[in-house]
């Protein structure tokens, strides 16, 4: 069967609302005046299908929605940049978050974990015919996508994840980190970055580690060889740090699946995710094909 799916992204949509504090960690008071409240559709999912399909893939997103006010902002943000969605009704409501976000970029999130129950599934039937006519599955670590990942053996389909800030240690993450091809994670958290990203390559079945380092750049384990992707300048001043990761995997993905080298992939996840850290939280702006390969042209 031929694919009709460029990259499926399964879990991860959402809504944050938006805080901008006067620094972080913030001072505790009985009340701070701030300068907005927003909410606004967008999370994890919701931007790597953002990213990948302002690239020109063909995309599609997968996941649990409910019949919620919020729910309709995440329904409405994809009818608006045309990206297909498939949903499952969640009784508990659609997923949220609230960020705090300092005046130098850097957020703290805060998820509601009532938004989802243990017994929660995405159809594998649903999964199975989805990821059947897909070149790439990209799947985010929520609970319901746990349990999609044997479904996705035999589809025929690669599969990325994004760990973002784990520990090394939480064994949650592992079952992520052990079934993908290409594993993105932060090394925000981890006290051997290196050791951590062997262990994913020697114990799963990657082929492709990169871990991103802010500032300083990502590192690209491949073939056993650990390699260092150089940072790229922001366009623009830093203004939050919000979705920074997920535009570094849709950069990176879109290179992968357009035949680039491996280098050439990370300097596309940089400059993606440079171009993320621009971006008001409040919005939800992607790096179009055109910027992308005009900021990586010789």
């Amino acid at each position: 069967m031929s694919s009709e799916i460029d990259v499926l992204v399964l879990g991860g949509a959402g809504v944050d609302t938006v805080v901008y504090v006067p620094e972080l960690p913030l001072p505790y008071a009985d009340s701070h005046m701030v300068p907005s409240i927003e909410a606004r559709a967008g999370q994890t999912g919701d931007f790597v299908a953002l990213g990948v399909h302002a690239l020109g893939l063909r995309t599609h997103h997968l996941d649990l929605l409910g019949a919620d006010h919020h729910g309709d902002l995440v329904r409405a943000l994809h009818r608006e940049r045309g990206v297909a969605l498939t949903e499952v009704p969640q009784p508990a409501g659609t997923k949220r978050a609230v960020n705090l976000v300092s005046p130098d970029g850097r957020r703290l999130s805060l998820y509601d974990s009532t938004r989802g129950h243990d017994g929660d599934r995405l159809p594998p039937e649903t999964v199975r015919a989805l990821a059947s006519v897909s070149r790439h599955v990209h799947v985010c670590i929520t609970q319901p996508c746990a349990h999609a990942l044997p479904v996705l053996r035999g589809t025929g389909a690669t599969v990325s994840t994004d760990l973002h800030d784990w520990d090394g240690a939480n064994a949650y993450h592992e079952r992520f980190a052990y079934e993908a091809d290409v594993v993105f994670l932060s090394t925000a958290a981890l006290a051997d970055p290196e050791r951590t990203m062997r262990r994913i390559a020697d114990r799963g079945r990657a082929g492709v580690v990169v871990a991103t380092a802010g500032a300083e750049g990502a590192y690209q384990l491949l073939d056993g060889e650990l390699t260092h992707i150089p940072p790229v300048a922001p366009p623009a001043p830093v203004v939050d740090s919000n979705g920074a990761g997920d535009a570094f995997a849709a950069g990176y993905l879109f290179g992968r699946l357009t035949g680039e080298p491996p280098a050439r992939c990370g300097l596309f996840g940089a400059v993606a995710g440079a171009y993320a850290c621009t971006v008001p939280a409040t919005r939800a702006d992607v790096v179009s094909r055109e910027e992308l390969l005009g900021a990586t042209s010789p």
